[in-house]
């Protein structure tokens, strides 16, 4: 089928490269424009891009869609180059840029959208994080129709998978980006048969996943255990939880629920107990177990090695700082199949 393909990031390039080793002809691919990115600040291609030029696709980099926004040339040297492509229909995973009504009325099939999680829970720009930071314990992939809402377009495809317990963001993601790209191919292969059923969306259990802050990633010690680890779980890989020690700011990667309670007097954030097997520290009616961290500029580091040029004591506490909770966290949703076809 002759497509045109928008995303930017490495869970969009996982689609990319599912769709293309499948045969089917990318016309044209959209990504956002380079960004600049680590310590030199220097332009970076996304993933998208970098796999769009080793294939030799046709890309295109606008800075909006808009034709009534702030880049106008931009906007119609894109709608005059899709035109173009003549395409049959338009993936989109990831993208980045709001779809003008255009865009979406352009391919004779439309548009489908690879969405990170079950919907409706979790519309909008960070499913996988905000899954994780709630307590889900299951998300999934859904293939949807677009339309001008934010992630309300009609449903074709879901699959379910499970949240494990050492799940973060950075394991989830990987299997998440693998599944929406075989769902999309399966959805692609029912368009041709002339057999997509659509489903709309419930109007039950829509949750909005916001965008992950930096401000975000500071640990407040005054939530429990259970909500501090699964932030600290959702963060990893990014913006990464952060706790402030005698005035340094140190990266947590991995924590865990430690057995018991604090003793009554021990204030929030204060250290209870270092050992190689982590490091435990008061939270709210519980007790966090550090078992990975970093220092600035310094290497990820399990709690042994970490200990060993860094020298923490029991008494010793992490500052408090730090927003009680990103959003309100919606409890976790309802059970739902494996798998379902519309």
């Amino acid at each position: 089928m002759k497509l045109i393909f928008a995303g930017t990031p490495e869970f969009a390039r996982v689609a990319l490269a599912q769709l293309h080793v499948r045969g089917h002809e990318i016309a044209l691919v959209l990504t956002q424009p380079d960004r600049p990115a680590g310590r030199g600040l220097k332009l970076q291609a996304s993933a998208v891009k970098q796999f769009a030029l080793e294939q030799g696709l046709a890309l295109a980099q606008p800075r909006s869609l808009r034709l009534d926004g702030k880049y106008p040339e931009d906007a119609a040297a894109a709608r005059e180059l899709l035109a173009s492509t003549q395409a049959e229909a338009m993936v989109v995973a990831a993208y980045g840029l709001i779809l003008p009504q255009w865009v979406l009325d352009l391919p004779a099939n439309g548009c489908f959208n690879i969405h990170a999680s079950l919907l409706p829970r979790w519309r909008g720009a960070a499913p996988i994080h905000r899954a994780i930071e709630a307590g889900d314990t299951q998300t999934g992939v859904t293939i949807m129709q677009m339309d001008a809402g934010l992630d309300t377009g009609a449903m074709l495809l879901a699959q379910a998978i499970p949240i494990e317990t050492v799940d973060t963001t950075g394991s989830l993601h990987g299997r998440l980006a693998e599944l929406g790209g075989h769902l999309m191919q399966q959805v692609l292969e029912r368009l041709a048969s002339d057999s997509l059923r659509p489903l709309p969306q419930p109007k039950e259990g829509i949750t909005y996943a916001h965008k992950i802050e930096k401000h975000e990633a500071a640990i407040n010690w005054t939530q429990s255990a259970a909500a501090i680890t699964q932030r600290i779980r959702a963060f990893n890989p990014f913006p990464g939880a952060t706790a402030s020690l005698n005035g340094e700011t140190l990266k947590i990667w991995l924590a865990e629920v430690a057995p018991g309670t604090p003793p009554a007097h021990a204030e929030f954030g204060s250290i209870l107990a270092v050992s190689t097997m982590g490091i435990e520290v008061t939270a709210m009616n519980s007790i966090v177990n550090i078992t990975q961290l970093q220092r600035p500029g310094g290497k990820h580091l399990r709690v042994a090695e970490f200990l060993r040029g860094f020298d923490l004591q029991p008494g010793m506490a992490f500052e408090t700082r730090g927003p009680l909770t990103s959003q309100p966290a919606p409890a976790p949703g309802p059970p739902a199949p494996l798998s379902w076809r519309a």
